[in-house]
């Protein structure tokens, strides 16, 4: 009986050593994260595809089953899921996961936003009065994002946190060795028109002109009139344009064709089960497209 008991006890704890903190990522760049700071003692669940716009999913079953399994939610926030995120925690009937639990985690909360304290004026468009969500654009905010998270994790396995930590860290130095190398592809660059503003973060960390956006307004699709005013305005000179390649192709296609500039879509989210290696290509693809060299 003895030794049977020993046995019980030492399998026991063999599992809770191998146990994993069960974390559910809105989008693959926060999956990514997680992974990144977590390694093998997390396990990640994505829930927006990244070859959709995050800003409009559904509640689907789906989710609302992974986050009812789920220790933590990792979010962008900054209402970025405000149309479907709420609606799958309140499926999941998961309380843990509510906002202001241990469970809930948003990138947005750790970092200082862009266009932070606008007024919540509709006819201004789809705008986000507690800031630009779209923080995953910028590295360096990602990696202050991935110090808190490792906080985070560290409060449901405190066997890890020197771990946690010092994988956050290492995506620290990560981001400071390539940002010195970003900067100077996009050196002189003459600028660009963006589709949306979810590439703010990154121009404004790396110096990148914004001439245009190809909306007239946040999430208001391009009239005919502000496609030719753009073209006018910005005729004669040099750029590229850039759209995420979730956008319509017609509006940005358009203004690059008239103004003889090249056009690129691309991702704004790497793959789904993506490691930083992935993700740091992402930006590497963007910044070329900056520079118009991708």
């Amino acid at each position: 009986m003895y030794k049977l008991l020993t046995g019980l006890i030492l399998l026991l704890a063999a599992v809770t050593a191998q146990a994993t903190v069960e974390v559910v990522a809105t989008t693959s760049t926060m999956g990514m994260l997680t992974r990144t700071v977590g390694g093998d003692a997390v396990s990640v669940r994505v829930l927006a595809p990244p070859d959709r716009d995050a800003h409009y999913l559904q509640a689907r079953p789906s989710m609302m089953a992974a986050l009812r399994r789920a220790d933590l939610v990792v979010a962008v926030g900054a209402e970025l899921e405000v149309g479907w995120l709420p609606a799958a925690l309140q499926g999941a009937a998961n309380p843990a996961l509510n906002p202001g639990q241990i469970g809930y985690f948003e990138a947005a909360a750790q970092v200082e936003l862009i266009g932070a304290g606008g007024p919540a004026d509709r006819a201004l468009g789809d705008v986000h009065p507690t800031g630009n969500p779209h923080v995953n654009m910028d590295p360096v905010r990602m990696a202050q994002v991935g110090r808190a998270l490792a906080e985070r994790l560290a409060r449901f396995d405190e066997a890890n946190a020197d771990r946690f930590r010092a994988n956050a860290e290492d995506f620290v130095r990560q981001v400071e060795q390539r940002l010195p190398v970003w900067r100077e592809q996009v050196s002189g660059a003459p600028g660009m028109i963006a589709y949306h503003e979810d590439t703010s973060y990154l121009t404004t960390r790396l110096g990148v002109p914004v001439l245009g956006y190809v909306e007239p307004l946040p999430g208001i699709p391009p009239t005919a009139r502000h496609l030719r005013d753009l073209v006018r305005e910005l005729e004669g000179s040099e750029g590229v344009v850039i759209r995420a390649a979730h956008h319509p192709e017609r509006g940005p296609r358009f203004i690059a064709e008239e103004l003889g500039w090249t056009l690129y879509a691309l991702p704004l989210d790497p793959p789904l089960d993506a490691d930083a290696r992935a993700y740091f290509e992402l930006i590497d693809q963007w910044v070329k497209a900056m520079a118009g060299t991708l």
